[in-house]
């Protein structure tokens, strides 16, 4: 007996959908892509997706569609807009959303597609950065039914290692912002460790084999230490995209009565950032604020 595989949708084929797009592809699952920037798209058309002329269309041919945007207001084009996903969705298929944008927002939105079309919506953000997309080996935070998960789970296990249900409706994104608050709070005190280690005069790429195995190590401390100390800035996660993600946790904060002084501490790092002109690089450009300026460079 063979099971038949749903069709998927695919909507927002950036640095992390891309890949996720043609793991799909290659898992051999048919995957409706659209997007306005044909580069974009181009290795998932490459892995066998069908381009699609619009997000109507992508919902008219298929079961479970993906979408990983910018944020909030993007999804709600997407899904809304004259051709959107809302024009050619049908009971029965779901929205797999892995942007990280509001959980309020996610729960209105999902109710008004719900009440229009009897879709179904699932929240997925997810973590890992690029390299996790292309190896399939992303964290998965999801909201929703558990009926739904049990269902999209056997497709989200081609992009994931770490899948979750966090609960109802909202909850992967709330999951999301936790995980944001720990990853831009852990980078920032990478950030001060590593600018004191160099003022100091330490051999700052000793560090971590220093502390490793210690209470110190993290896979923080793996990831950004050494691009902090070498000055990559290479856009993984721009600043931009960071500061909209704290001012979800914010609003989030301010809805439920969490105090998170740390965090508005390191929006201020980022909100620099921003008005320096960096607001395209990575995280690790809080080493230009934190660090030791490079000889004849400025801070």
């Amino acid at each position: 007996m063979t099971t038949t595989q749903p069709a998927l949708g695919y909507i927002g084929l950036g640095n992390m959908g891309g890949p996720m797009a043609v793991r799909l592809s290659k898992a051999g699952f048919t995957v409706h892509v659209y997007g306005r920037n044909q580069k974009r798209l181009k290795p998932a058309l490459a892995a066998g997706a069908v381009e699609c002329g619009s997000p109507k269309e992508v919902a008219e041919r298929s079961t479970i569609i993906f979408t990983c945007l910018t944020d909030t207001a993007a999804v709600e084009s997407v899904v809304f807009e004259p051709n959107g996903l809302a024009d050619g969705a049908k009971a029965g298929s779901f929205i797999v959303d892995m942007s990280t944008i509001s959980p309020d927002a996610t729960i209105a939105m999902a109710a008004r597609l719900r009440e229009r079309t009897g879709m179904q919506w699932i929240d997925a953000p997810i973590s890992g950065g690029t390299v996790g997309a292309t190896d399939g080996t992303l964290s998965i935070f999801v909201g929703g039914r558990p009926q739904d998960f049990a269902f999209v789970r056997p497709v989200l296990q081609h992009i994931g290692r770490n899948i979750t249900l966090m609960g109802t409706l909202g909850a992967g994104q709330t999951t999301k912002l936790i995980n944001q608050i720990i990853v831009c709070c852990s980078v920032a005190m990478l950030a001060e460790a590593c600018g004191l280690a160099e003022r100091a005069g330490l051999d700052v790429t000793a560090i971590p084999e220093a502390l490793a195995g210690g209470r110190a190590d993290s896979a923080a401390m793996k990831a950004y230490w050494m691009r902090l100390a070498n000055r990559d800035y290479t856009s993984l996660s721009t600043v931009t995209s960071i500061l909209k993600d704290i001012d979800l946790v914010q609003a989030t904060a301010r809805r439920v009565g969490a105090i998170l002084p740390l965090t508005s501490t390191v929006r201020e790092y980022n909100q620099l950032l921003v008005n320096a002109g960096y607001a395209g690089e990575d995280l690790t450009a809080l080493a230009r604020l934190l660090g030791k300026p490079a000889p004849n460079r400025q801070a």
